[in-house]
């Protein structure tokens, strides 16, 4: 199991000290210091069955400063998303756990994190 943390972020530390609580086998990826490719951000979108903009912090300073709020959302917009939850991780929603089955989850609650248990 990986989880993508920002340490600094309330629901991440819950994440891991649910994690921990039960036991659970994990690694954790500082994603603001090891930011996912857009490959790696292409494959959780598929795991999760989202969209870039589905797991992108929209109120962040840097997505003011881009204009997010503006861009659109459609497939062929994919890749501008894609391109800057790489190159901006403070974007990308937080926390995100990826089981050892595959399964993917943005854990934001206590029941999202022990469904992946």
């Amino acid at each position: 199991m990986e989880i993508w943390v920002n340490p600094a972020c309330a629901k991440c530390r819950s994440a891991v000290s649910l994690l921990d609580e039960a036991g659970a086998q994990y690694t954790v990826r500082r994603y603001l210091d090891d930011p996912p490719t857009a490959a790696e951000l292409e494959a959780v979108l598929g795991r999760l069955g989202l969209e870039p903009w589905d797991i992108t912090r929209t109120a962040e300073p840097i997505a003011k400063e881009l204009g997010l709020k503006t861009w659109g959302r459609i497939d062929a917009d994919r890749p501008k998303w894609i391109e800057a939850l790489a190159a901006h991780p403070k974007l990308i929603q937080r926390p995100i756990i990826t089981a050892d089955d595959g399964t993917t989850v943005v854990a934001r609650d206590p029941e999202t994190v022990r469904s992946v248990l």
